[in-house]
């Protein structure tokens, strides 16, 4: 005797949702597209939406979003001694093994989706968050306060810059840890002290 389980696995039901939000972003725009498309076209009740998205917007950062707060959490615990080869460490670890996902395809179609808008403000909040980890990190390992904020600002540019060039020229042509590392080449000439 078999007994069949009601509803979609816990597991598939986060990417399902993704999935059909991704596919209606494409087909209707993003500011088209409500969240009860977004669970009509995945099966799921609008609860079940919110047991895994804050919000519409939330579909697409959700991943990344995670990623950041796993460096935050890193760049704060660096010792007072904080070196920039550290910092470009905790980056990596934002970049590394970045599989296609819905933020990615969000960049790479974004005038299809209608998400100019939505990314550049999304954008800059978590480049603000990141500039002022790594601004934070800067200065606990004595370096000044103005210089502290333009390498934090820098840092953060090149990795959501990279990303966005990543995802833009597509995710089989190099790895976002290639493209982040030619980003942070192009600070080499901002030293660190």
């Amino acid at each position: 005797m078999t007994i069949s389980r009601a509803g979609r696995p816990k597991a598939s039901s986060r990417e399902t949702l993704a999935e059909a939000a991704c596919e209606l972003f494409l087909e209707r725009g993003y500011e088209s597209t409500s969240i009860a498309d977004i669970t009509q076209r995945a099966g799921v009740s609008r609860s079940s939406f919110f047991n895994y998205f804050a919000s519409k917007s939330d579909v697409i950062w959700a991943e990344f979003d995670a990623r950041l707060a796993e460096a935050a959490a890193a760049l704060g615990a660096l010792s007072t001694g904080a070196e920039a080869a550290q910092v470009r460490g905790v980056l990596h670890t934002v970049v590394q093994d970045f599989a296609p996902d819905p933020l990615a395809l969000a960049l790479r179609n974004r005038a299809a989706m209608g998400l100019d808008e939505e990314l550049v403000r999304e954008t800059g909040m978590r480049h603000a968050r990141l500039s002022s980890a790594i601004s934070d990190a800067a200065r606990a390992g004595g370096v000044g306060e103005i210089r502290s904020d333009i390498l934090g600002a820098a840092f953060a540019a090149a990795l959501m810059s990279s990303l966005r060039v990543w995802a833009e020229h597509g995710a089989g042509s190099r790895t976002p840890e290639a493209v982040l590392d030619e980003a942070l080449h192009s600070l080499d000439d901002l030293r660190w002290k």
